[in-house]
Parts: C-alpha cells; sequence; structure tokens
C-alpha cells in the first residue's frame, strides 16, 4: 500500500486505498454482518490501509458505530473520515436532513458519539440540499475546524462551479480551505473528466473517487446473474445500458484474460494508473462487502496494466468533453496554424 497526501492543500497522509463502510452493517437490509465488516477491516488494516470513509447514513448509523468500535484500540493511526446531510435514521426528519449550519452541528455530535471520537480527520458535506447558501456552510464548517472537533473539511458529491466558489469564497474570507471532493469514478463514468477532475487539480484538491467497478458492473457478474448491488440496492449501479459499456466491459474481462488479473483488478489498475499520473491525490474508496471482495480489491495493488492496455482501456471508456472543451482545442489549434504538435496540452490528458 502506497500513501499520500491528501491533496496539495493538506498534509493529512491518507492511504492509497479508503475503505468505504457503506457495507458495514444490515440495517438497510443488506451489507456485511458485524464479524464480517471486523475481518474485513482487519485485513485492510494489515494491508497497510489507513484511510477509512463512512457517514452518519451508512446503514442508518450502524456503519459508524462499527467503524467506532474497529478503531478504538489505535485511534490515531488511522485517518478517519465521516459525512452529514441525510441525517442516520430511515425517516429523519425536516429538523435532522439538510446542510444548515443547525444540522451540521447536531449531526457531528451525534457521529462523534457513534464513532467514540472527540474528532473527525476529515467532514464531509455528503450532498447539496440546494437550500442551504454556501456562506452557511463554509463558516459553521470552519467554526468546527476552529473548536477542534474536525481537521479538515470537504464537499461530497457537488457540482464543479459550487466547489469553485466555496474554494474561493473560503480563501478570501480566510476559512478552513476545502481540502477536496468526493465523487463517483470509473471505467462506466468519466464524466468527471470534462470539469470535476481538472478543477481538482488546477486547485490542489484531493479527489475521493466512489463506486470504481461501476457498482459491480465492470467485473462482469451481471452478465451471469442480477446478485448484488443490482439486486440488493437497485440503486447507485450501472448497467450495459450503451454500446461503450458493453464495449468498455469486453475489453476489461479480455485484457483480465491476457494479464492474469481479475477484471475487478484490471479496472482498479487503470485507475490507479490515472491517480499516478494526476497533479493531486486521486483516491479510490473501495467498498467490499466480503472478505472475497476485498482481497480482489488488495490483488490489483500488484496488477501492472501494459501501456498498449492502458490505452486501450482509456480510448474505449473515452466520453465527449462537449463545450466548451472541444471548441476550444480547436480555437488554439486554429491559432497555432493548425500545427497541432504546436499545442500546449495539459500535463494530464483527461479523454
Amino acid at each position: 500500500m502506497r500513501y499520500t497526501t491528501f491533496g496539495r492543500r493538506t498534509g493529512l497522509r491518507v492511504s492509497e486505498y479508503a475503505l468505504g463502510t457503506g457495507n458495514f452493517g444490515t440495517g438497510w437490509g443488506a451489507g456485511a454482518e458485524p464479524d464480517e465488516a471486523r475481518r474485513m477491516f482487519d485485513r485492510f488494516a494489515e494491508a497497510g490501509g489507513t484511510f477509512l470513509d463512512t457517514a452518519d447514513a451508512y446503514q442508518f448509523g450502524e456503519s459508524e458505530e462499527l467503524v467506532g468500535e474497529f478503531i478504538a484500540a489505535d485511534r490515531e493511526h488511522f485517518v478517519l473520515a465521516t459525512k452529514f446531510t441525510n441525517g442516520a435514521g430511515p425517516q429523519p426528519g425536516i429538523s435532522r436532513t439538510g446542510n444548515s449550519r443547525k444540522n451540521m452541528v447536531a449531526s457531528l455530535e451525534a457521529s462523534l458519539k457513534r464513532l467514540g471520537t472527540d474528532y473527525i480527520d476529515l467532514f464531509w458535506v455528503h450532498f447539496p440540499d440546494d437550500l442551504t447558501p454556501m456562506e452557511e456552510i463554509l463558516r459553521g464548517l470552519d467554526d468546527l475546524v476552529s473548536s477542534g472537533k474536525i481537521l479538515h473539511a470537504a464537499l461530497s458529491n457537488f457540482p464543479a462551479w459550487r466547489v469553485s466558489r466555496a474554494a474561493t469564497l473560503a480563501d478570501l474570507k480566510n476559512w478552513a480551505p476545502v481540502a477536496g471532493i468526493q465523487i463517483e469514478y470509473s471505467l462506466v463514468e468519466r464524466t468527471p473528466d470534462r470539469e470535476l477532475l481538472p478543477m481538482a487539480e488546477s486547485l490542489g484538491l484531493g479527489a475521493a473517487l466512489w463506486s470504481p467497478l461501476g457498482g459491480g458492473l465492470l467485473t462482469g457478474k451481471y452478465r451471469r446473474s442480477n446478485e448484488g448491488r443490482l439486486s440488493d440496492f437497485k440503486t447507485l449501479v450501472h448497467t450495459e445500458s450503451t454500446d461503450q459499456k458493453t464495449a468498455v466491459v469486453d475489453a476489461v474481462l479480455a485484457i483480465a484474460e491476457e494479464s492474469g488479473a481479475t477484471p475487478a483488478q484490471v479496472s482498479v489498475a487503470w485507475l490507479r494508473e490515472r491517480a499516478a499520473q494526476a497533479s493531486t491525490s486521486f483516491v479510490p474508496i473501495i467498498g467490499p462487502r466480503n472478505l472475497t471482495q476485498l482481497d480482489d480489491y488488495l490483488g490489483a495493488l500488484d496488477v501492472q496494466l501494459a501501456p498498449k492496455q492502458f490505452a486501450r482501456l482509456s480510448d474505449v471508456s473515452a466520453i465527449p468533453l462537449g463545450v466548451p472543451h472541444e471548441a476550444s482545442a480547436g480555437a488554439r489549434n486554429a491559432l497555432q496554424g493548425g500545427d497541432s504538435s504546436r499545442v500546449t496540452q495539459p500535463a494530464v490528458p483527461v479523454a
């Protein structure tokens, strides 16, 4: 396991994987029983993993309770991240949801209690609520940093324009900086290449990338059955709904056959190589439901794609960048007299 600082705006050292704990517990009706969750935690820690990602909403609070129990013997060793917005209960109510300062403070206090700790390393605003002013969110987070109850604050599932505005406001107001973003990203979900990931690199934000296997699609298992997230959660999952997604899965399976790795390992190896090319930290959040799935993720640490294999996967999964990126590229080419070799390219290709 390698380590990195989370973005260029913090000195927070994290493992190259974050262990997503949405499957720790069975409050949602599916997930890992406590004993299996403990085995996954122990194996992740033994492999050198230190970065743990949970949320008050995961398994209606059970995930936080289990994580708190598991880290109790060595709290300082682990980088603990949790989130708030949607509330911890099945029906949390109007006053226990959203991003207001009121809910922010109440949610943090409840999370600290469930986690059995007096501070959070990285506190995420889980989703935008389209109501709370960004100034209120940032000032509330700044107060929590000043109090020592959180060390860093970040935004999850926010659009790029909101993150950019938040980062600028925090800098201008001398509030605690926005440390990073959390977004979905994989071979079957590369739309963050348009705005979110270039923004993260430009601003030096860390990027935590969830669902690196496209909800299981990239393992190829849904070609055999619907068992898994597709049948249990029926959300946050991809299907072969387009010709491109089918082509991506075909390419992953072919390269897995060539390399002797599993499809999951090939998919994560591509993501690790993509991260290695970035100018800021891209950290995959792995979300296993059992020890077998975790071992598959850990096995990807030893998989090195050949340059041609990486290029094949990058090409088949590439998305149109759209307006204004494609028009800007054409304009740059025209300004250089049509000589594309003179056009300045970004350090990290985004498609």
